[in-house]
């Protein structure tokens, strides 16, 4: 196609030859020789062999970074798919983390429906029992009131529990002050009648006894016994003067109240003095003489007679008394009380030394506590559960 195509010529009539003289006619043809064509084929054949291999060259080029750019979008599309694939795997774990949560969110949900089901039928249970219970809340205050009162009527009979007693009245009397209803005056006029028979009752100091008695037992182990080899001193016995009057010192004083009195010599002196002396030797020899040698008298000789564990028996045997008499005491058990401290001050005069000044306090303490006065009749607080008995009965 690049080579030049040969134009036909047209019919023209031939030329006549020239001259002789003419060894080469001169070609006034357009075209080019042979040689020279051949040539200028050459040339075209080396262009296009050049420019094919500038075009080859060129898709090389072109080939050569087109397959390096697709292979670094192959590598970058696998490591995208492998961070995809590693993000994936990470999702399917958070998704079962999540599905596991999920599972157990169900359970859980489950078991607060069933438990939401049971407190809603015991919820309709209580409010059932609370319905039932409203109908029926002044029995059930009535029955109630009724066994404290018989409970407080029993300690008030069998222990004397007046405090008791008056703190079960004033109680009842509040429960039915609540509901305010007509029917319940008769109730509290029997209530208000038996708290003011318990608060007219005379006052017994328990506590103060109990006391007494307290001090009393603590005194047994340190109280003497006629066994004893220690002399003990009376408590009535008074005190001997050791000191004697001195003579010669009165008339001393004598002569100085005198104005014309002589003054004493050495010899008067000295006289004074050995006899003072001798005063006070005498005294202290005569109280330790008769020291020695004692006569008493023994109501009881077996008293006298005690062993060392049989004292220790006759102490304890004491104090059970007197603690039996602290328990009769609290039960408001007069006749056991009475007995206990007879019991027990008879113990003492037959046992113990009753000149020391303890046991004559311990005595003197036992006959002030068997002398108060336990026998008070206690009321009953029949009026009061009868009323509440016919109330009810009325019902």
């Amino acid at each position: 196609m690049n080579e030049q195509q040969s134009i036909p010529e047209p019919n023209l009539p031939e030329p006549k030859p020239q001259a002789s003289y003419q060894s080469a006619p001169v070609s006034s043809s357009p075209y080019i020789s042979a040689p020279d064509g051949t040539a200028v084929l050459r040339r075209r054949q080396r262009l296009l062999t050049l420019l094919l291999l500038l075009v080859i060259a060129a898709l090389a080029a072109q080939w050569w970074f087109s397959s390096r750019e697709l292979h670094g979008l192959r590598t970058e599309v696998a490591q995208r798919l492998q961070t995809g694939d590693n993000s994936s795997n990470e999702l399917k774990g958070v998704l079962k983390l999540v599905q596991e949560s999920t599972k157990e969110l169900q359970a859980k949900v489950s078991v607060l429906d069933s438990k939401q089901a049971e407190s809603q039928s015991q919820q309709l249970a209580l409010e059932q029992m609370y319905q039932d219970l409203n109908k029926n809340r002044d029995d059930w205050a009535l029955s109630e009131i009724e066994e404290v009162l018989s409970t407080a009527d029993q300690q008030l009979e069998l222990a004397g529990n007046v405090q008791g007693a008056l703190i079960a009245l004033q109680n009842a009397d509040k429960s039915l002050s609540r509901s305010d209803k007509p029917q319940f005056i008769a109730i509290r006029r029997a209530l208000a009648r038996d708290i003011d028979r318990l608060k007219a009752l005379p006052t017994v100091d328990i506590a103060g006894i109990a006391v007494r008695l307290d001090s009393a037992i603590g005194q047994v182990d340190s109280m003497p016994l006629l066994i004893d080899e220690k002399p003990v001193e009376s408590a009535t016995q008074p005190r001997a003067a050791h000191a004697a009057p001195r003579p010669a010192k009165a008339a001393a004083g004598k002569t100085a109240a005198g104005a014309e009195a002589p003054v004493e010599s050495a010899w008067s002196k000295w006289l004074a003095g050995a006899q003072e002396t001798w005063q006070s030797m005498s005294t202290e020899m005569w109280a330790e003489i008769k020291q020695l040698v004692r006569i008493r008298e023994v109501q009881t000789p077996e008293a006298i007679l005690l062993s060392p564990s049989q004292a220790y028996f006759v102490r304890e045997n004491l104090k059970l008394r007197l603690l039996n008499a602290r328990l009769a005491l609290l039960s408001r058990n007069e006749f056991a009380f009475r007995n206990d401290l007879s019991a027990a001050q008879d113990s003492i005069a037959k046992y113990f030394d009753t000149r020391a000044k303890q046991v004559q306090n311990t005595q003197s303490l036992l006959k002030q506590v068997q002398g108060s006065n336990l026998a008070i009749q206690m009321p009953t607080l029949a009026e009061s559960i009868n009323a509440v008995r016919n109330y009810k009965a009325r019902q």
